[in-house]
């Protein structure tokens, strides 16, 4: 429907003629819900100091009267502490008293005073919502309030609270207004004093009050005087914007003022009440630490685990405490300085906006307003609690706390609120609106928030002014210091250096609390309100525009004309001028500013050094690019000091034509340089990689080299020069020398290049080139040009220019080696080459390296010859051809070195024969070489194995690769029929003998242990092994035996899982023999290891091959696959493909064994899901027939009773063609056709599981029957027999096969007789009936009810069967003749057989007495039925009679409706559907013989058919709810007491409960029942056995739901988690339901007086619970009211149908408050409550137009 519709019916409902009423207001709860938002504290003396200053007072006075303590007597001294803190410590507050001398109230006050929310309508003041004085309902029940000659007084009724006004007169009149408030609590404590006086002194601070003074009782506790100094008028700065943001507000006046505040106190309010007596707190503390170790070491180690500053704060609080009890009477003074900007602010509000403002505050918005910034200064903030005195000075601090804005500056709105500002000043915004509890400021409301805001923002521009002007006087005082000096000195800044900081930190804006927005505006304002990008700040120059100051952020000697912010200031106040900078108001020093005073003067070389200093760490850092380092140091001139003009080209320094600088490290500082290079002592301390970050080059070797040579070595001197002066060289040339090795090749050869061909090696010839001069360690001859006068040099230096430290090697030959040319004419040469190696040896440094190739290339030695080697005698071998002389060597037949004499290795000369190349010791290619060579078990062979074994470690041949080597030289043992001379290489033989059986070539037995020094392996790799043994398997069980034992012995190497095991256990390796029919001989065929089974196949041995070669051998075989039988999967899997093969091989025993296997592993085979499914369909199951032998031609008609002889056969059938045997007597009617599983239960459970139908569960039996026989007296007998019977039959039957005792069928069974019993039997899926009479079959309707028909003359065996299915689970065959034979015995004859039927007499004698208490039970019974019903028939009458008017009529008649007679019981039992729930499954009972039940009356009276044939389900249910399922004449619960012991009991003493009793039970049921406050439940299902009666069970489904949603009425709404349909569709689509069905449940609550929201509406698709009750919560189904009773709403009956259903379903539930399981006890407390309320319901059903 449209909103148009809707305002139709507006107008519609406003012109009717109906009656219009007020719209009430709980006043108590209202203003409770007002002071609930007035959490701060302090409020009630908030609110009446505020009234206070409205009202123009000048002064106020509290004052707090007390009540002294009842039982703590007051002190016996006169001291007055002793008084003063009995007060404190035991008094209670009675009374507060609040004066003020302000104008007194007028009548519109009054009027005011007593209306809630009316407001204060003038602008200016402070009071805005008018809820303000009612906090004083807080503390106080009945205010008075007296104002000149008129008071009023506030008292409650109920409720609602009323005023009374009175006259007062005149020598009554006072001239101010007193508010007297009576504290609500006779034990309220005195309140805190110091935050008592700190609130006081804060509030003091904004508002027109002068002073405040603080009594308690006639103490006067605090006194507070303000005084205001003349306000002084300030322009606003011109670079200050006045207009706010949005134009809501401007600026137009401003004006400075200083405030005082003085305070006196006594000293009590600085002393903490709660700490213990300092006299006795220090004694204590003495008592505990000087008597034991541990108050001693407690000295040492107190600093350790207390912190220091916190332990001295302790101590002084202690002495200040202990200072403060001694006089706590005596007074304390200090004052505070205060500055106070103010600010005229006119307002330009629309008048839109400003409806919106009046109709939230009730008073228009102001034109002009006022705000004021209550600031410090640094002389202020000194002066202030300087001038302090008494004995509780110290707490001034805490006092003054909230007033100085020393840690936060606060908002005020007349008194201070909890929002603060973010900077270190008070804001007073009285025009600012608050919310509700005046505690923050209105920042939600839409038009309220535009307001304050802008109120914000004119307060941000406030202190935007306030702070220029500090920062004027601050310029002031500094010019004054200056006293006319240009610029001001460090001192001069010092001295204002304090008040800078104070101005910059007071103000600094932090976040605001609680609401960050607040701040954020105020900031916002404060920086954004200028009208140029500039603020005044401090600076090195003076007070500057912030545009003219720069930040330095490091030192600028070099530019001292720049004015930057003081580094004191910015180290201090660094987060407001970062503020500055971040705003773009402060920026730092710019290369363009360097540049500019660079370019005004010349520097000093002092200068210089620290601008190229400056520049070098900027560009390091990456803070400058040296591009621009270029630029500065282009226009740069720097004077030269006079010492060092006369040593420079020019008296000036261009730093911009300077390129390279010195490195001391390579060219000396004294150095000539070239003029390009600025001077060492410029830079000295700056890194090389510093001045080449600013575009300098080192200066290099080379190019100063060059530039000395061509300068002609200008600056060192006239006629002074590098070749012509060993002076000279000798400074130059030991520079180069040291930067020789760091020098790179090319440069190295420009070097060479420009010495080589100079003469600049001076030696004792003179100066010489260096390849013609020779080092000074050459003395083999004394006509050398060699070195002099050249100190630190390096040798590689020289030998690199050419200066040669040996003779040629070629003039040496021809010296030293005549002796091969006279050995060649005959004659004996002077040097041999022993000769020869010393005396190279002597000059082995000196020698080139070239000499040294040419030595090592040049045949110079001999070797030893042998006597029978003369051919070689002489000749003359290259080094690296011979081998050290050593005898081990020698028998290897290598060729030694000739060396006469003693050979040591470790000589000098030994040494260099090495580094020749002479060999220590043969290779392992030589020994390799030498074995291949070497005769087969000759010396030689042996003394190189003896050799190489020896040193293998010592040489290293355990580093050389042998494994490699391709050459065959290891001697191997033969092979049968092979030579003993093979040899291999060291990868075709292994050391373990067991390897041959694989042939395997086999290292010689006595190398074997040194098998690992020759590379080879002690057994050839498994895989290798495996690749042989598959390639050749073994043909026969020895070969087999030795094979797999070798494999068996490497189990470790082959792993259960790895690719070996499995490559083996798949290969065909196993040999198996077998011989042909009619062959002699065996043949051989090969399986893998997986495919055979270990053992000898007794079982398996038909279907698997089995195989035993002995213990070693299996365990290889079993590792790689093989088991010692096959798995249940192996079987299923054969049995599957060749089931008809299996069993012609192995007959049907073993085949049934077969399928034990399988039945036993079912569990597993089941996880297979294709092989399980294959054995369901394939006809691998063993089936049995019994085939009849009858003889041919015989066609007589057989008897089933006849001896029949029959044969059992065998045939293979799928699962589900055969049957199950559970019912023989049907197998043995179709047992011609049918096929059924073997009868073992393990072979059952498995046919069972392959979807094996059970015989039973096939059989359809089609009952006929008679008429039911007028004399049913021999049913009835036989019932008794059979109830009788079975309790013996069943008692030594375990409960786990029991289907129902003999108590259920007494409850359940009922016996009829009929004239004849016909059966006809049907099996399903096959063509097969059978037809025959019976005498008793069992019929059931439902699974809690049975008939079992008889005949006349019955069959007791047939009886038995028909009742087994009652009794057992899986009845057998001897269980029906055990029956019959109980039933058709009489007890003394089964007494005689063992039976214990003495039980049954007992039992049968307690039940007559049971019967005849039940007789008088049901007489008591009658009567009280007929005196209900004689109320009910007067209530009836009345209702006729139109005296339905209300509940109350009936219920104080206390008359009922006349109930009708029921009607009579049915012959048959009635089909009872359960109640489902917490209350189904109760154990059913027939109606039969019966009284009517209380519920009969109840039904009738309300309108319910209780006609036998229409009886409705809903009916049927609320029966079996009101009963549980037990008989109605069940007695109610009763305790069985002793009456003459207290708490005992006595047997066989029964007292019924009192009525009183009863009605109090109930009540308390009721009460119990509670509102569900969570939004899940969650209950699992139980099932309770009750003790008292063994057969019965108590069960419960389980519920998860969740709650959806809340009806108006409270009634919440629940959904269970299973439902597919979302929470807000199933609403939509159920709304009506829900709504009407809440209105039932309403209206049954109202008769219960149960509160709606204890009522909860759940709604299950599938549960079966109509209701239940969750710890007092209770829930009705959705489902079954829509199923039941949504129809019939529309009708009158249909509503009373309905109620009745869910009146009598929380009957039952309530019940359940008082018992938790169903019983007796829970039957007797539901009809109770249908008792008790039945009366409401009738009164209900009136209601509703029942006649």
């Amino acid at each position: 429907m449209a909103s148009t519709n809707y305002a139709r019916l507006r107008e519609q409902t406003m012109g009717s003629q109906e009656d219009e009423e007020a719209v009430t207001v709980n006043t108590r709860a209202l203003i409770d819900k007002v002071l609930a938002r007035y959490s701060g504290e302090w409020t009630t003396l908030r609110e009446l100091i505020q009234n206070a200053a409205d009202a123009q007072a000048s002064k106020v006075t509290i004052r707090f009267e007390t009540t002294p303590s009842s039982t703590i007597p007051l002190p016996s001294t006169q001291d007055p502490s002793d008084h003063l803190k009995h007060v404190l410590l035991h008094h209670t507050v009675k009374t507060l008293l609040v004066t003020n001398d302000g104008d007194v109230f007028n009548e519109n006050d009054w009027q005011r005073l007593k209306r809630i929310a009316e407001g204060n309508p003038d602008e200016t003041k402070i009071g805005a919502f008018g809820v303000g004085f009612y906090s004083v309902f807080a503390d106080c029940e009945t205010p008075f309030v007296s104002s000149g000659k008129e008071s009023m007084a506030f008292y409650w009724k109920k409720d609602s609270l009323f005023t009374r006004r009175g006259k007062l007169s005149d020598d009554q009149a006072m001239k101010g207004t007193t508010f007297m408030l009576d504290y609500r609590s006779q034990s309220t404590p005195v309140p805190q004093l110091l935050g008592l006086c700190q609130f006081l002194a804060t509030s003091l601070t904004f508002v027109g009050l002068e002073c405040i003074d603080l009594y308690l009782d006639d103490w006067n506790i605090l006194k507070l005087t303000k005084k205001m100094a003349p306000a002084m008028k300030v322009n606003i700065p011109k670079e200050v914007n006045p207009k706010t943001k949005d134009g809501l507000m401007k600026i137009t006046d401003v004006e400075h003022q200083n405030a005082q505040i003085d305070a006196q106190w006594m000293n009590v309010v600085g002393w903490n009440r709660t700490l213990p007596s300092p006299v006795n707190a220090t004694s204590q503390s003495q008592a505990d630490n000087s008597g034991s170790l541990r108050g001693w070491f407690s000295k040492f180690t107190a600093g350790v685990s207390t912190n220091v500053a916190s332990q001295k704060a302790r101590k002084d609080e202690e002495a200040l405490q202990r200072a403060l009890v001694e006089d706590l009477a005596g007074n304390s003074r200090a004052t505070v300085f205060l500055r106070v900007s103010t600010v005229k602010v006119q307002t330009f509000v629309s008048k839109s906006l400003s409806q919106e403002l009046e109709r939230a505050t009730k008073k228009p918005p102001p034109k002009n307003t006022r705000i004021a910034i209550l600031t410090s200064s640094y002389d202020e903030s000194s002066a202030s609690l300087s001038s302090v005195s008494g004995a509780g000075s110290k707490k001034a601090t805490e006092i003054f706390s909230s007033v100085l804005p020393t840690k936060n500056g606060k908002i005020f709105i007349g008194f201070p609120t909890a929002q603060t500002t973010g900077l270190l000043a008070h804001i007073s915004a009285p025009s600012v609106i608050p919310t509700v509890e005046r505690e923050s400021i209105d920042l939600n409301a839409r038009y309220v928030r535009d307001w304050n805001v802008e109120m914000l923002r004119v307060a941000g521009i406030a202190c935007r002014i306030a702070y220029a002007g500090e920062l004027t006087e601050l310029d002031s005082k500094l010019k004054r210091i200056q006293n006319g000096t240009k610029s001001p000195s460090k001192d001069d800044l010092a001295d204002v250096m304090p008040s800078a900081i104070h101005i910059c930190k007071q103000y600094h804006f932090e976040e605001s609390t609680p609401s960050m927005k607040v701040g954020d505006y105020i900031e916002e304002a404060f920086w954004m309100c200028n009208k140029t990008a500039s603020i005044d700040v401090l600076s090195t120059r003076g007070v500057l525009p912030s545009q003219d100051v720069r930040v330095a952020t490091e030192d600028l000697s070099f530019v001292e004309g720049i004015p930057v912010v003081p580094d004191e200031l910015m180290d201090k106040a660094n987060d407001f001028l970062t503020k500055l900078r971040g705003y773009g108001l402060l920026s730092d020093i710019t290369t363009s500013d360097i540049k500019k005073e660079l370019e005004k003067q010349a520097l000093s070389e002092k200068q210089l050094t620290e601008l190229v200093k400056w520049a070098c760490t900027k560009v390091s850092r990456q803070d400058m690019d040296a591009s621009v380092v270029q630029s500065l140091f282009d226009g740069t001139v720097a004077t030269i000091n006079d010492e060092h003009v006369g040593a420079s080209s020019s008296p000036v320094i261009q730093l911009g034509s300077i390129s390279t600088f010195v490195n001391v490290s390579k060219i000396p500082a004294e150095m000539p340089t070239p003029p390009q290079t600025i001077p060492f002592r410029l830079t000295r301390g700056l890194s090389p990689s510093q001045l080449q970050s600013i575009g300098w080059e080192e200066l290099q070797i080379v190019p100063w080299l060059r530039w000395i040579i061509e300068s002609n070595s200008q600056g060192f001197g006239a006629g002074k020069s590098l070749t012509a002066s060993s002076e000279v060289a000798a400074q130059v040339l030991p520079v180069v020398s040291k930067a020789w090795d760091a020098l790179s090749q090319s440069s190295k050869q420009t070097v060479v290049e420009l010495l080589t061909p100079r003469s600049v090696i001076p030696t004792k010839l003179g100066m010489r080139k260096p390849p013609q001069a020779y080092f000074a360690s050459v003395k083999l001859f004394d006509d050398l040009p060699t070195i002099h006068g050249l100190q630190g040099v390096k040798e590689k230096f020289l030998g690199a220019l050419g200066v040669r430290k040996t003779v040629e090697l070629s003039v040496v030959f021809d010296r030293l080696m005549a002796k091969n040319e006279k050995a060649a004419t005959g004659e004996e040469g002077k040097w041999s080459h022993v000769d020869l190696i010393k005396y190279l040896v002597s000059v082995k440094e000196d020698i080139p390296s070239e000499d040294i190739k040419r030595l090592r290339t040049t045949p110079l030695c001999t070797a030893e010859t042998q006597s029978a080697d003369q051919a070689n005698k002489g000749k003359l071998y290259r080094v690296s051809e011979l081998y050290e002389p050593n005898e081990s060597i020698r028998k290897l037949g290598l060729p030694v070195l000739h060396w006469p004499g003693q050979y040591r290795p470790t000589s000098q000369e030994g040494r260099f024969l090495k580094m020749l190349g002479l060999q220590p010791y043969p290779s392992v290619p030589d020994l390799v070489n030498i074995l291949a060579k070497a005769p087969t078990n000759s010396e030689l062979q042996q003394s190189a194995i003896n050799y190489w074994v020896i040193n293998n470690y010592q040489n290293g041949y355990n580093q050389f690769p042998i494994g490699k080597i391709e050459t065959a030289f290891l001697p191997v043992q033969p092979f049968e029929g092979e030579r003993n001379n093979m040899v291999a290489r060291p990868n075709q033989c292994y050391a373990d003998p067991k390897a041959s059986v694989l042939r395997f070539r086999i290292l010689r037995e006595d190398l074997q242990p040194h098998h690992a020094i020759f590379g080879v392996a002690m057994r050839p790799f498994i895989g290798a092994c495996a690749d042989r043994l598959i390639k050749q398997p073994p043909l026969d069980v020895a070969s087999a035996k030795s094979l797999f034992g070798y494999f068996a012995g490497r189990l470790n190497e082959i792993g259960p899982n790895g690719n070996i095991a499995e490559q083996l256990g798949d290969a065909p390796i196993v040999p198996i023999l077998q011989r042909a029919s009619g062959d002699k001989k065996y043949g051989v065929r090969f399986i893998p290891p997986k495919a055979c089974f270990i053992g000898d196949g007794q079982t398996y041995g038909d279907i698997f091959d089995f195989v035993d070669f002995g213990a070693e051998a299996n365990t290889f075989l079993l590792r790689v696959g093989s088991k010692h039988e096959p798995s249940a999967f192996e079987i299923a899997n054969m049995i599957v493909r060749q089931p008809a093969r299996l069993l012609q091989t192995l007959g049907h025993e073993k085949y049934l064994q077969i399928l034990r296997k399988i039945a036993e592993n079912a569990a597993q085979l089941k996880k297979d899901k294709t092989l399980w499914s294959q054995l369901k369909s394939s006809p691998c199951l063993l089936a049995e027939k019994q085939v009849l032998q009858v003889p041919e031609g015989d066609e007589k008609v057989r008897e089933l009773d006849d001896e029949e002889l029959t044969v059992k056969e065998y045939s293979l059938c799928v699962a589900s063609g055969m049957v199950l045997l559970d019912d023989f007597a049907t197998y043995r009617l179709f047992q011609a056709n049918l096929l059924v599983a073997p009868q073992e239960e393990v072979l059952e459970n498995l046919y069972s599981a392959l979807e094996t139908p059970w015989l039973s569960k096939l059989v359809e039996d089609d009952q006929r029957m008679g008429a039911v026989l007028r004399d049913q007296t021999p049913a009835e007998r036989l019932g008794k027999l059979i109830i009788e019977r079975c309790r013996l039959f069943l008692y030594d039957h375990t409960a786990d096969v029991i289907r129902h005792d003999a108590k259920w069928l007494d409850q359940n069974l009922n016996v009829k007789a009929t004239e004849f019993l016909q059966v006809t039997r049907r099996l399903k899926g096959y063509r097969m009936q059978f037809v025959e009479k019976r005498t008793a079959a069992l019929h059931r309707e439902s699974k809690h009810n049975a008939i079992l028909y008889v005949t006349g003359k019955y069959d007791l065996y047939e009886v038995a069967r028909a009742i087994m299915p009652l009794l057992l689970k899986k009845p057998r065959q001897q269980d029906y003749l055990a029956l019959e034979i109980l039933m058709e015995s009489d007890l003394r004859r089964l007494k005689t057989k063992g039976y214990n039927v003495d039980r049954i007499l007992r039992a049968k004698a307690a039940e007559a007495r049971v019967a005849e208490s039940e007789r008088q039970r049901k007489e008591e019974e009658g009567r009280r039925l007929a005196e209900e019903e004689g109320k009910l028939r007067a209530q009836s009458k009345a209702l006729e009679n139109g005296v339905a008017g209300g509940m109350a009529n009936g219920m104080e008649n206390g008359s009922t409706p006349q109930p009708q007679p029921p009607p009579a019981a049915p012959d048959t039992p009635e089909r009872q559907l359960s109640m489902p729930g917490t209350f189904n499954d109760s154990p059913p009972t027939t109606s039969k013989g019966k009284k009517p039940s209380f519920f009969n009356s109840i039904s009738k009276h309300l309108g319910i058919n209780q006609n036998a044939a229409t009886s409705s389900a809903a009916a049927q249910q609320m029966q079996a709810m009101l009963t549980n399922g037990h008989d109605n004449d069940a007695p109610p619960p009763y305790e069985p007491r002793d009456i003459s012991r207290a708490g005992g009991s006595s047997a066989g003493t029964e007292q019924v409960s009192s009525p009183r009793d009863l009605h109090d039970n109930l009540e308390s049921a009721v009460k119990a029942s509670r509102a569900y406050d969570s939004n899940t439940l969650f209950s699992p299902p139980q099932t309770k056995d009750i003790k008292e009666t063994p057969s019965y069970c108590d069960p419960r489904p389980g519920h998860d739901l969740t709650h959806v949603t809340t009806d108006p009425s409270g009634i919440k709404i629940f959904l269970s988690r299973s439902s597919t349909t979302p929470s807000s569709d199933f609403l939509a689509a159920n709304s009506a339901a829900i709504s009407t069905f809440s209105q039932i449940l309403n209206d049954c609550a109202t008769i219960f007086s149960l509160p709606a929201s204890t009522l909860n509406i759940f709604h299950d698709s599938t549960g079966a619970a109509i209701a239940f009750n969750s710890s007092g919560s209770l829930f009705c189904n959705l489902r079954y009211f829509m199923q039941l009773h949504e129809q019939g709403m529309g009708s009158v009956e249909g509503r009373v149908d309905a109620m009745a259903y869910w009146w009598i379903t929380l009957c039952h539930e309530l019940a359940h408050n008082l018992v938790g399981d169903h019983g007796p006890g829970h039957s007797f407390y539901t009809e109770s409550f249908v008792a008790q309320y039945f009366r409401r319901v009738v009164w209900w059903v009136g209601r509703q137009g029942v006649a």
